[in-house]
């Protein structure tokens, strides 16, 4: 945003491919997935999914550093209520084991919960591909809706390859069975599609206004999915499950408080007045005086106005 910034502020303009700060933090995008990535293979689904927010927390402080926006009170609310749900996430994140093994992987996809989890998912995912598809239904909720039923495939996938890539780091090869490889296409697939209706999504509609649902849908989707398939919560007690899911809560009212009423800044495109157009020399009015009987005119009407009168 601020390589945009910046350039659009020059007299010459340039591609934004061709600034410098523009790959520095396309560069450092592709290296928080690579940590995002990680995480997924040293730690439940249902705790990394929700420390998504710190970006929405990082983002809201970090431009007004960088973009001189101001800070105001529902920045420092939403700041406080979302710290306060991370402390509790990680407090009471299920304390499940996170070596996950290839034949676990193949196991957990043939258990009659993921089964019956995939048709439901399947049927709703249909539902409304109808409704986008034939009916023309391009609403936020149903796009967004379409992204978390992806997303939950997406994080089951990532999970299972960087938990099976870790092992094979530490010399316990996971590489030679096929479901690594069936999770890498799936986990391809499902995201590139994920992208495919986020990105109508933020088109048709404002940023302030995808984030938090996206959020809000892409953790609950997450949280359900690896309770379904890696059974994170199973052997968790009532008052942590209600304090995890109490951190969540607060989590998403502080995102949703962070992203209310912040207006996008819209970058200010430079035109070219009629009265200095470069490389030309007018020698006539661009507009005919508003006193004079041809005022609005073309020229040829003026002559013809002239030779009548």
């Amino acid at each position: 945003k601020c390589a945009h910034l910046r350039l659009v502020c020059q007299e010459e303009q340039k591609p934004y491919y061709m600034s410098k700060l523009w790959w520095c933090g396309i560069a450092l995008l592709g290296l928080a997935e690579v940590g995002n990535f990680t995480a997924y293979g040293f730690a439940p689904i249902s705790l990394v999914a929700p420390l998504g927010c710190v970006s929405v927390i990082g983002s809201a402080f970090i431009s007004v550093i960088f973009l001189k926006k101001t800070m105001r009170t529902a920045d420092i609310l939403g700041g406080a209520l979302t710290i306060t749900g991370i402390y509790l996430l990680v407090t009471f994140a299920p304390n499940v084991p996170q070596e996950l093994t290839a034949r676990q992987v193949q196991n957990y996809l043939v258990s009659w919960p993921f089964l019956i989890y995939s048709i439901l998912e399947i049927i709703i995912f249909c539902i409304l591909l109808y409704f986008y598809k034939r009916k023309a239904v391009k609403h936020i909720m149903v796009l967004l809706m379409m992204v978390a039923l992806l997303a939950s495939l997406t994080v089951i996938a990532v999970k299972a390859v960087s938990s099976m890539m870790a092992l094979s780091v530490m010399e316990k090869m996971q590489l030679t069975y096929s479901v690594f490889y069936i999770m890498s296409i799936l986990m391809a697939t499902s995201c590139a599609f994920q992208i495919k209706f986020l990105n109508q999504a933020v088109h048709l509609y404002e940023a302030t206004a995808v984030v938090p649902i996206n959020f809000v849908f892409f953790t609950t989707s997450a949280i359900i999915s690896g309770v379904v398939f890696y059974r994170e919560f199973q052997s968790t007690a009532f008052l942590s499950v209600f304090m995890f899911l109490f951190g969540c809560l607060l989590s998403f009212l502080g995102v949703i408080i962070i992203a209310r009423n912040k207006r996008e800044e819209q970058l200010q495109i430079p035109f070219i007045d009629c009265g200095h157009i470069p490389g030309q020399n007018l020698t006539g009015k661009i507009q005919p005086d508003s006193h004079s009987s041809c005022y609005g005119t073309l020229n040829k009407e003026d002559d013809l106005v002239k030779r009548q009168s």
